[in-house]
């Protein structure tokens, strides 16, 4: 592999993908009672979340630093390799703005780093990291690592359900939601990401949430997003039982099932179920 693949810890795959995919990571923080932790070093997330459930006032969440980045950076570019930097929508967070600050600051090598917002997060932003990594697994250049990354972008679906929209208000993260709030006691609020937290739909019931988010994997199999995931907060039974509905959708594997950690889960809460999709191929 000529291209390195940089992203941030929002993607959420599974540890071994990770590696199997060659992805080098930097890590956004969580702030709580006046200490800063990387997310990667928060690896309980039972404990998180029920510290979540009852917290006064919640976490607060940062992007990496310049200083970050350029720790990641640079012994890679000294080994001679280009770099693909994808990361987590900058609707949503400053990451991918440090990420080009940091190249930015570089003396030399700079032109060999591609920054790319994703403008999606947790699940979208793994299939995007799985299909650069594949681009660059089979001998592609920077270019091609980049336009395989879009393409994936460019096919994605994805979208998830919570239980309330009361974390993303008490985290000033409503965005285009904000009109729901008045409902907010009565509804399951179906979101997707398109650069910020977008709203789709209005349920009533999980269970309809839960149906609807079956029916949408439908849709991605109609469209040929054959590539399909699952990925809760501290919902393993649900992902579960998403899971078993997937397969007898697809017929195949998903290509994975993992939790969402802190970052993104102190803004949604536990109880979010999500799922998703693109093209297999793009990732092979």
């Amino acid at each position: 592999m000529s291209v390195a693949i940089v992203s941030d810890t929002c993607h959420y795959l599974p540890a071994e993908l990770v590696e199997q995919s060659q992805i080098h990571e930097v890590s956004l923080y969580v702030h709580r009672q006046g200490r800063a932790t990387r997310e990667r070093e928060l690896t309980d997330y039972n404990a998180y979340y029920r510290q979540l459930g009852v917290a006064a006032e919640l976490p607060t969440t940062s992007q990496p630093s310049i200083g970050d980045f350029l720790a990641t950076y640079e012994p890679l570019l000294a080994a001679g390799l280009q770099i693909a930097s994808i990361h987590l929508a900058g609707g949503m967070s400053g990451t991918v703005h440090a990420a080009e600050q940091a190249r930015d600051q570089l003396t030399t090598g700079a032109d060999r780093i591609r920054v790319i917002d994703s403008a999606t997060a947790c699940g979208g932003e793994g299939l995007m990291l799985l299909a650069a990594a594949a681009a660059a697994r089979a001998g592609g250049d920077l270019d091609a690592v980049e336009s395989r990354a879009r393409e994936a972008r460019r096919q994605l679906k994805l979208w998830f359900a919570i239980d309330t929209l009361e974390y993303l208000r008490r985290g000033g993260r409503i965005a285009g939601a904000q009109a729901w709030l008045g409902t907010a006691l009565k509804i399951k609020p179906i979101l997707s990401v398109e650069s910020e937290i977008t709203p789709v739909e209005r349920v009533r019931t999980s269970r309809r949430a839960f149906e609807r988010l079956v029916g949408l994997l439908e849709r991605c199999r109609e469209e040929g997003a054959d590539g399909w995931v699952v990925q809760h907060i501290q919902a393993p039974a649900q992902a579960a039982e998403l899971e078993a509905r997937g397969r007898e959708l697809f017929g195949t594997d998903p290509v994975f099932v993992s939790e969402v950690g802190p970052v993104i889960g102190t803004h949604v809460g536990p109880g979010l179920l999500g799922a998703g999709g693109i093209a297999r191929a793009l990732i092979e």
